[in-house]
């Protein structure tokens, strides 16, 4: 248990120092204020570490953030030894977060469900039942008046 505390530890330093250093310290042009480091996942063994990205805007954005943040790796890297100040640096890989595009997806659908409803809704406006407007039977009340007689 340990270990995986010393993991989340390690891994929230890591997503920490990478942002900063790339918001104030990478001097790279691909690598804008449009790259955002939204999670990181170390080994347990804290030799290895996975920084998930999303950048804002087209995938031609996309590419050259990949190749600024490949680019700066090593940099990047110093600067989570120094912070981290432990025995082994793990090494860091990039790896571009699907959260937009699965957002965008359910977006999409939530999209789609409204405009089916509403066309439900639409056709059902001026629909009638097909038979009684309520379908329950009742008992008549000749028999209950009948069978309290007798």
């Amino acid at each position: 248990m340990a270990d995986n505390a010393r993991a989340k530890k390690l891994a929230d330093l890591i997503r920490e120092v990478v942002a900063e250093k790339l918001q104030r310290g990478v001097k790279d042009p691909r690598l804008g204020t449009h790259v955002t480091i939204t999670d990181t996942r170390v080994t347990g063994d804290l030799r290895e570490a996975t920084v998930f990205y999303t950048v804002y805007g087209d995938d031609e954005a996309r590419t050259s953030a990949a190749a600024g943040l490949e680019s700066a790796k090593g940099v990047l890297r110093s600067a989570v030894g120094r912070a981290a100040q432990t025995k082994f640096t793990p090494t860091l890989t990039f790896v571009a977060d699907a959260l937009p595009e699965t957002a965008k997806s359910i977006e999409d659908l939530l999209e789609k469900a409204r405009t089916s409803d509403a066309q439900v809704r639409e056709v059902s406006s001026g629909a009638q039942y097909a038979g009684d407007a309520d379908p329950y039977k009742k008992p008549d009340e000749d028999e209950d008046e009948g069978a309290t007689a007798e």
